[in-house]
């Protein structure tokens, strides 16, 4: 790669969170001598978050490169529901912002990293920061996250989640990701619980619903209600983080995508890619980061035109997934939502492992679609032919 020392980096990452985070990783473990600097709203990096994955979502350069975010993991998980509890046989893990922004910290020189200021004006080969400084580079690559578009058709999962500290130990040996036992309220509800320590767990109310309004308040009061009826007495709260993550259920990603400035790389949440299903950006993430770092070119002009083509190519392939979800969103009335999980947490454990991952064979769609279905064949045909 040919660039001007004359800039102030090669690529400029405009956004310190989680994309923009494992863009650099890649980068430095792949092309260190690429100059990366990052600019930030907040004052520190990675924002207040945990991102999980499954152990078969990644693969081996993958688990490599995040590495050094994973605070926790466990060798299975269980799911729950009215008719059935089930342990599945997966790795998960846990990434923490704070594992984030001291990678970051390392990685990246002092005089590259810009946190506490906003960016006002974005171009190709400079930014424009709050304060007048600009920024110039070979490359730059917005990651500043999702922002509303008429392109994309959307549901939405919610979630309000408390890490806690238990006044004693609280019993479990691995993460609960779904607990569906409890009542349905906005749509289909589930409790998600991870534990960090034995007396410590984040615990998540989450609801896949058709609204992005979220009520923290009260949301959060039922995640305390939850910890107690599984007799878990809280003796504090360390902190609190909430959600409202996109489900995708159709839309024209190219137009979508034809929204950013050309020349100028949109990552992340604002190139659709996470799960359409489980909403999950972490998996996605990883691998646009390894996508970015193998490229020939770094030019702006390389780098955007390999992540708009990866972006399209990714949301083509996932077209059976946004076809559940019509079934889940348009076909199922939010009673019937909890069936649909039901009927699925059934099915073997590799096929559950590869949906996640977003690696579906034709075997597994056909597995997925067959059999009872969860809801009238009227209304699901209705549903998949809408639009």
């Amino acid at each position: 790669m040919t660039v001007s020392r004359m800039n102030d980096a090669d690529i400029l990452l405009l956004g310190g969170g989680l994309s923009a985070g494992l863009i650099a990783l890649a980068l430095k473990r792949r092309r260190p001598d690429v100059r990366v600097a990052i600019v930030e709203s907040a004052d520190r990096f990675g924002g207040n978050h945990t991102w999980s994955s499954f152990g078969s979502d990644l693969d081996a350069d993958g688990r490599a490169l995040v590495a050094p975010l994973i605070a926790h993991s466990w060798d299975r998980y269980d799911v729950r529901f009215p008719s059935y509890a089930r342990q599945l046989a997966n790795g998960y893990q846990s990434a923490t912002s704070e594992r984030l922004d001291a990678a970051l910290n390392d990685i990246v020189p002092a005089g590259r990293r810009f946190t506490g200021v906003p960016v006002v004006e974005v171009a190709p080969d400079r930014v424009v920061l709050a304060d007048q400084r600009v920024l110039t580079a070979g490359a730059v690559i917005d990651a500043r996250g999702q922002r509303p578009s008429p392109h994309l058709d959307l549901g939405f999962q919610k979630f309000v989640g408390l890490e806690v500290e238990f006044e004693a130990p609280h019993g479990l040996t691995g993460p609960i990701i779904m607990d569906a036992t409890v009542d349905q309220k906005d749509g289909y509800r589930f409790v998600y619980t991870l534990p960090f320590s034995p007396t410590t767990a984040l615990i998540e109310d989450t609801y896949y619903a058709d609204g992005p309004v979220l009520d923290r308040d009260a949301v959060a009061a039922r995640v305390k209600a939850y910890a107690e009826a599984q007799g878990w007495r809280i003796a504090r709260v360390i902190r609190n983080e909430d959600g409202v993550l996109p489900i995708a259920i159709g839309g024209d990603i190219r137009a979508h995508l034809a929204q950013y400035p050309a020349g100028i790389a949109p990552v992340g949440m604002a190139a659709a890619l996470f799960h359409p299903v489980t909403g999950y950006s972490f998996p996605d993430a990883v691998r646009l980061a390894q996508h970015v770092a193998a490229l020939p070119e770094l030019s702006g002009a390389a780098i955007d035109r390999a992540v708009r083509a990866h972006a399209a190519d990714v949301w083509d392939g996932n077209g059976f997934y946004r076809l559940l979800n019509k079934m889940l969103f348009r076909a199922a009335y939010p009673h019937e939502r909890r069936g649909v999980l039901e009927r699925f947490y059934t099915l073997p454990d590799g096929l559950v492992s590869r949906f996640y991952a977003g690696h579906s064979t034709l075997a597994d769609k056909a597995r997925v679609l067959t059999g009872k279905p969860p809801v009238p064949i009227g209304r699901a045909v209705r549903a998949i032919l809408k639009g």
